[in-house]
């Protein structure tokens, strides 16, 4: 059966009230809390996870205040599957179902390409592929059954234009965009759209020693706009392709880089 078009949001209107929203490697300051808090500021029924267990608990206890409401946070390292499957069972068994996934777990480490070991290569694979891929493997059942999910993914314009230096972390990012093109084509049938957020440089932990060493002036030159992101500007992004605003969207790569890729 063809999917439906949804009502499209009108102004003023929550662009997630009542949508149960699930987003890995949400504790802390970076990425994955910025869209936590951005899609409940939408009136989204957020779900987190993370592997810090005390973070994760202190962001919980954060959005709870700015919800009203208590949230559900379940430690997860999305490497394990039997992690992933409590994570959804939680999530499922607390709100009856799941509507949106943001993959947000990963890793991002360098090295010449002759110093990268097995153990290396084999991290960021489980990390940044095989845990988004068993996070997708687990929550497509749901959104079958209900007929509409959203799914967005976190890679990089690393992924699109390789990154010297990174090769393990752009061959997975890289991976993640064919896997999203791949599951965008395979789910539409059912009503589920998957899609592909891709930054460039974002001021978060991960890249805070990078940003206040000696590259600094070189990374902010190859910007157009002179600046990194916040992990706020991301989760805009992530909200965009999360909501009824992007209902015939997709199986695209959505690039919030500053005009550093101009990538079509």
């Amino acid at each position: 059966m063809t999917p439906s078009a949804p009502d499209y949001p009108a102004g003023g209107k929550s662009l997630l009230a009542g949508k149960v929203v699930l987003v890995t490697a949400a504790a802390g300051t970076g990425i994955g809390f910025a869209t936590a808090k951005r899609c409940a500021e939408e009136g989204a029924v957020v779900a987190i996870s993370d592997k810090h267990e005390r973070r994760l608990a202190e962001s919980a206890a954060e959005l709870g205040a700015l919800t009203g409401s208590p949230v559900v946070a379940v430690p997860c390292d999305v490497t394990v599957e039997d992690d992933v499957q409590r994570m959804f069972g939680a999530v499922i068994e607390a709100h009856g179902g799941i509507d949106v996934l943001v993959n947000n777990a990963g890793i991002w480490r360098g090295a010449p390409v002759e110093e990268i070991s097995d153990d290396d290569w084999r991290e960021m694979l489980d990390i940044n592929l095989t845990g988004t891929f068993h996070c997708i493997r687990a929550a497509v059942p749901a959104m079958k059954a209900a007929g509409a999910g959203r799914i967005v993914n976190v890679s990089s314009t690393a992924g699109q234009r390789g990154e010297a230096l990174h090769a393990h972390y752009a061959a997975t990012k890289g991976a993640v965009i064919s896997l999203t093109k791949s599951l965008a084509a395979e789910l539409a049938p059912h009503g589920i759209t998957v899609n592909c957020v891709a930054p460039g440089w974002v001021a978060t932990d991960m890249t805070a020693d990078s940003l206040a060493g000696p590259d600094r002036e070189g990374i902010l030159s190859a910007i157009p706009l002179g600046r990194v992101a916040t992990p706020e500007e991301i989760a805009g992004a992530v909200l965009f392709l999360a909501s009824d605003l992007a209902s015939f969207v997709t199986g695209e790569i959505l690039n919030v880089n500053g005009g550093a890729v101009l990538c079509g």
